[in-house]
């Protein structure tokens, strides 16, 4: 099977979902609301000015979010429905954005624009099966001494849900809905990679990308698990066995040759 068709499809197919629903509240974000949260606001830092490539952006909301900040921005989505949509947001703010619709390692093969900041977030290395080539593609977007930042989804949920923590060759394919409020009932095939920390940590750091921070968190700013507990003032938080598990991590690095 070919893993960019199936997952193109379930993603072209969740964007409708998506931008009706609370989850995503694209009428706040209209009305001047902000998508990205505290953990990544306060990593990145002031972006005025900078050149930012967003991987996998959906359909634009964090990428916009930054240029409402003052960066010149660039969003890389799979999803044509997803840069439609993307599109039309800027189009409808106001904002000076460029969208691509292509897979992460096309576009990486392709470019030869190397920005200030990488970005991406949330749910991103699950759909790619070589982080290897991920890596290199965000070192060879930025210029020597560019920053890549990512939040992620830490790869301890996948073993308290049952998956592997270690990479395999072969995806999980799945048959499921999508984690927004007010989903519909269709199920859509998708298929999807385990990545450990180590894996990314060493991927990064072959591709030339030197880690200048590292941290994990028990907290999520979304309520997008079963069983998750409110902390108040931090987001939501799972536990096994009593304990709080690691539901994000965070990576700030730069391009050193």
């Amino acid at each position: 099977m070919d893993y960019l068709t199936v997952n193109k499809n379930a993603w072209d197919k969740r964007v409708d979902t998506h931008v009706k629903s609370d989850f995503y509240d694209v009428d706040g974000f209209l009305n001047g609301k902000s998508s990205l949260n505290d953990i990544e606001r306060e990593q990145v830092g002031d972006v005025n000015g900078k050149h930012l490539l967003h991987l996998q952006c959906h359909f634009g909301q964090d990428t916009l979010s930054w240029a409402r900040l003052g960066a010149r921005v660039t969003g890389v989505d799979l999803s044509s429905e997803a840069i439609e949509k993307a599109n039309e947001l800027a189009n409808t703010l106001k904002l000076d954005a460029q969208f691509i619709n292509d897979d992460v390692y096309r576009f990486g093969d392709n470019n030869t624009t190397e920005f200030d900041i990488v970005f991406t977030s949330y749910g991103v290395l699950c759909w790619l099966p070589d982080v290897d080539r991920w890596a290199q593609t965000i070192a060879k977007a930025l210029k020597i001494g560019g920053e890549f930042h990512m939040v992620e989804f830490h790869p301890a949920i996948d073993l308290v849900f049952g998956y592997n923590y270690f990479s395999t060759v072969e995806p999980s394919v799945e048959l499921e809905g999508t984690y927004t409020d007010g989903q519909s009932e269709e199920k859509n095939q998708t298929m999807q990679w385990s990545h450990s920390l180590g894996e990314v940590i060493t991927a990064l750091n072959k591709a030339g990308i030197a880690l200048d921070a590292f941290q994990e968190y028990p907290y999520s700013p979304y309520n997008c698990f079963n069983d998750m507990e409110e902390v108040e003032g931090k987001g939501y938080q799972l536990r096994h066995q009593g304990h709080a598990i690691p539901l994000l991590y965070s990576i700030k690095g730069r391009r050193v040759k």
